[in-house]
């Protein structure tokens, strides 16, 4: 692997919150982006949104119990398998804890992250805690405290304003382009990677670049 220190590669990255695909896509593309990095390449990550559920009380539910609705049966073997996978890349997570929620506001907190050049540090926060420490990222005190974490300066979350307007617009323009499930993650011009992919793949595509 060379990368290319002359220009920065551009990597649009588009996810959920509570989309466990795109935790673990998140996860191994930030090792690859390491890997770049450490080698001297840069890399302008931009997150784009996609919500799972539109519709998703904003109060939450236990993750349990939609797992049942949408799975029936296979719900418990669905989530220990997930889990069993996602520790073999060294992350740790709680479907008994977790509280499927409207991601809306989750997204303007990463919205703000990403304007503040700390979108990959507010996005690995708000993934763990929705995955591991069953937070409920859909509430403005929790945003808050998420966002102290990251060393991000939150944004009043909900209700109408310019931020809204823009990730509702953003959120519009994805399902305009076909976006009918995510991760997607497209590396400057090149063709997209969709699923959780591994993080030689996401290597394979930053390399490509050079």
């Amino acid at each position: 692997m060379s990368a290319d220190t002359d220009r920065p590669v551009r990597v649009e990255f588009v996810l959920d919150l509570i989309c466990v695909h795109s935790y673990l896509a998140f996860t191994r593309f930030e090792k690859a982006a390491a890997r770049w990095r450490a080698d001297g390449g840069t890399i302008e990550v931009t997150f784009q949104p996609f919500q799972i559920d539109a519709q998703a009380p904003e109060e939450g539910e236990p993750l349990t119990e939609r797992h049942r609705r949408d799975f029936g049966a296979d719900a418990e073997e669905m989530s220990h398998r997930m889990t069993g996978i996602a520790a073999r890349d060294g992350l740790s997570l709680d479907f008994g804890r977790a509280i499927f929620v409207n991601t809306f506001r989750a997204h303007q907190l990463l919205g703000a992250g990403q304007r503040q050049g700390r979108g990959e540090a507010i996005t690995e926060r708000l993934f763990r805690a929705y995955f591991s420490e069953g937070r409920n990222i859909g509430d403005p005190s929790t945003l808050n405290e998420i966002a102290a974490d990251a060393g991000v300066t939150p944004v009043a979350v909900g209700g109408d304003g310019p931020e809204q307007d823009e990730l509702a617009a953003a959120l519009a323009a994805v399902r305009q382009r076909g976006i009918t499930s995510v991760p997607l993650v497209r590396v400057d011009s090149g063709p997209e990677l969709s699923g959780a992919r591994s993080e030689e793949d996401y290597l394979d595509a930053l390399a490509a670049t050079s």
